[in-house]
């Protein structure tokens, strides 16, 4: 795999030689791996009207949904190596190539809401992660929200004894592992293409995930229950080719600029009602039970995944875990 993104990013960087270049647009291969009608796909979809109106023609966002051109494994080399220009991975993917810091956002019940988490987003702490990634040859750009995590699986989920023994699907992340056995749980690390096939066929027992992706990936269809837990978060780091994005024309990088703040508020206030409106949808299909915990449920459930803070303060760092948590106040430790 590795030579097919050396290759392709040989490729990428011949398109921009030659006595036609200065006329030619420059092209912007944007690589997500969820479908196109979830709030990152929108949001993708956003910054391509954007940035293309914006440069008046001078950029070409071509958006490649659904893993079509590398999956959760592979996109960040590819990002790095100028295969493409631009991704979207969720928080826990860059725990793997060595920012584990990002793997605060995994840490259970440690949002309350939305606007609890803009605070961290839109702030000094939220900034400071993002400067993290340069020296691994990427930018962070914004920050995009999907949502809050439910769990799901072909048995009821109502109590943490009842997660015991099963096998869940889960990213990349030593945080999400260390949730998992927390609760007597087999973390096995998937990528996100593979997970209905997976649950189809048994492979994996379950996972967590937000409304709008267990909708648009039918994950919905071969899972008989539910739990609305809303105990984790998944949001998503839009990054750029540090190489790529220093060497835009000045007008070209600041219009671009202006596209990816645009198109963040317009992805970040689509996402609740994207949740909203997946929920609702599977509510309609009748394939899954939906199951709300009482708040007795849910303290238990809280109280069964709070060693996962002294788990992984040696990985993600006490200093940032406990910065994080006075900036979002009432979050569980």
């Amino acid at each position: 795999m590795r030579k097919l993104i050396l290759a392709a990013a040989s490729i990428a960087a011949l398109a921009l030689v030659g006595p036609a270049a200065a006329q030619s647009p420059i092209v912007i291969k944007f690589s997500h791996v969820v479908a196109t009608n979830t709030p990152k796909g929108l949001a993708a979809e956003k910054f391509k009207e954007l940035a293309e109106k914006y440069t008046e023609g001078k950029v070409k966002v071509e958006v490649y949904p659904n893993s079509q051109l590398y999956k959760d494994k592979e996109e960040l080399e590819a990002l790095q190596l100028g295969a493409v220009q631009m991704l979207a991975p969720s928080n826990s993917k860059f725990g793997p190539i060595g920012v584990k810091e990002f793997e605060v956002f995994d840490l259970p019940y440690i949002l309350p809401d939305l606007k609890t988490l803009r605070k961290v987003t839109d702030g000094p702490l939220g900034a400071r992660l993002l400067k993290l990634l340069e020296p691994k040859s990427m930018i962070g750009l914004a920050y995009w929200d999907n949502g809050f995590k439910q769990m799901s699986a072909n048995r009821k989920l109502v109590a943490p004894a009842d997660y015991r023994g099963l096998k869940f699907r889960i990213q990349s992340s030593k945080v999400l592992e260390a949730q998992f056995r927390s609760l007597g749980v087999v973390p096995q690390v998937m990528a996100f293409s593979e997970v209905y096939q997976a649950l189809q066929t048994g492979v994996v027992d379950g996972q967590e995930n937000t409304w709008s992706n267990i909708y648009t990936q039918k994950m919905h269809e071969v899972q008989k229950y539910i739990t609305e837990t809303n105990h984790g978060y998944i949001g998503y780091v839009v990054v750029t080719n540090k190489k790529f994005w220093d060497g835009l024309p000045a007008d070209v990088r600041a219009n671009c600029e202006k596209a990816m703040k645009e198109a963040t508020a317009y992805g970040n206030a689509q996402s609740q009602k994207e949740n909203d409106d997946a929920l609702a949808d599977i509510k309609k299909t009748g394939k899954s039970e939906i199951i709300k915990l009482t708040p007795e449920q849910d303290a238990a459930m809280r109280k069964a995944m709070e060693p996962v803070y002294k788990d992984v303060a040696g990985r993600v760092g006490q200093p940032l875990i406990d910065e994080f948590l006075k900036e979002t106040r009432g979050a569980t430790n």
